[in-house]
């Protein structure tokens, strides 16, 4: 009876072994989902359609001001990119009546992609009802991105926020 408890204790042990063995360490299971992050932007960039989120504005001359998530966004799509961000700055020539934000939309052109050791950067030209905005991205493997605009009529303004996939009408539901 002695022999057989203490055969069960030893198999059970190596069992037991057997199965931390093949258990991953939060180090690999972080990495893991770090490289799966990086491929699915890799893959928005390479597509050129993803939508950016704003959740910082960095004025020129100006201090950071953080703004309502989830509220502000340009969707870029190489057939058409619409935004809707928060402008706060100097503007040149602004039209009677607008509301002060940079909002336009247009087809982008000039598209350039160009992949760094540790970010992605994307830059554009775009033709607004009145005016030209040229958009540069800077994109890291994680998902976060910054967008500098360059307008005619209005100063330079930079964006904090996160890079996503476009919203279709089955994700929205």
């Amino acid at each position: 009876m002695k022999t057989k408890s203490s055969i069960l204790l030893v198999l059970f042990c190596f069992l037991n072994l057997a199965l931390y063995a093949q258990e991953k360490t939060s180090k690999e299971i972080k990495a893991e989902q770090a490289l799966k992050k990086q491929k699915e932007i890799e893959a928005l960039i390479d597509s050129k359609k993803f939508d950016f989120e704003a959740e910082k504005v960095t004025p020129q001359g100006g201090r950071l001001i953080f703004i309502d998530y989830n509220t502000y966004f340009l969707k870029f799509n190489p057939e058409k990119t619409t935004c809707d961000l928060p402008f706060f700055g100097r503007a040149f020539n602004v039209p009677y009546g607008g509301d002060g934000g940079m909002k336009f939309e247009g087809i982008p052109e000039n598209i350039k992609v160009e992949t760094k050791k540790k970010n992605y950067t994307l830059s554009a030209t775009v033709k607004g009802k009145g005016d030209v905005y040229s958009l540069l991205f800077t994109i890291f493997f994680n998902g976060r991105g910054s967008l500098s605009i360059t307008s005619n009529n209005r100063a330079f303004i930079s964006y904090d926020g996160e890079i996503r996939a476009p919203k279709t009408e089955e994700n929205k539901k």
